[in-house]
């Protein structure tokens, strides 16, 4: 287990990750990439914990995902298993396991306001907070992904599952498209990962 952690997460945080495993008897599995999620938390049937995290993440993003599946865990033992997945209890347990690794020995100066101002109050996904996300991708290796927030206005995108759109405006915060096919309006995230496709290509697919 010590030196499969020590391929994922960063090194200073081996030795605290390693106590949180132990004490809590979990099995850690690294799964291939999966578009939906990052990691998850579950009870097996043999009444062992197991929780799975995505190979392709980067080292810091890792590190917050296993410590948010922990959370789950930890969170489920101490207050029963009918308290909300993302709720008060999990929120809490997730802000005080996380508390010990925000320093700069851990994550990047360029990190830690915004891992700081995440944990006030920590949502479901570190993707729903636009500034972290990004910032966790800036640190991702060489790779030909494309922010929504990069497609030029009226260009074709493609998402992970071939769905085909048209940008639009941005509103607010978000950028509105339209789905080809079926002309349906929604809503993305500037940090949404998408394929920039050719009018010709959208026909084609």
């Amino acid at each position: 287990m010590q030196k499969t952690l020590q391929n994922y997460i960063p090194e200073q945080a081996v030795p605290y990750v390693l106590d949180l495993l132990k004490h809590d008897d979990l099995v850690v599995k690294v799964k291939k990439e999966r578009k939906t999620r990052h990691g998850d938390y579950r009870k097996l049937p043999n009444n062992r914990h197991q929780i799975t995290i995505n190979a392709n993440l980067n080292s810091y993003r890792f590190l917050i995902t296993l410590i948010h599946e922990i959370a789950h865990f930890e969170a489920f033992e101490k207050y029963g298993r009918f308290i909300k997945p993302h709720g008060k209890e999990w929120k809490y347990t997730f802000q005080r396991l996380m508390l010990p690794l925000i320093n700069p020995k851990v994550f990047p100066e360029q990190l830690l306001p915004l891992i700081a101002n995440h944990f006030r109050n920590p949502k479901a996904s570190s993707d729903t907070d636009v500034n972290l996300s990004l910032a966790l991708k800036e640190l991702d290796g060489p790779n030909d992904k494309t922010f929504i927030f990069e497609v030029p206005y009226g260009s074709t995108f493609k998402l992970y599952n071939g769905r085909i759109f048209k940008k639009g405006e941005k509103r607010v915060k978000r950028f509105e498209a339209v789905e080809v096919k079926t002309g349906k309006l929604y809503l993305f995230n500037p940090n949404a990962e998408v394929e920039i496709v050719t009018p010709k290509q959208a026909e084609i697919s």
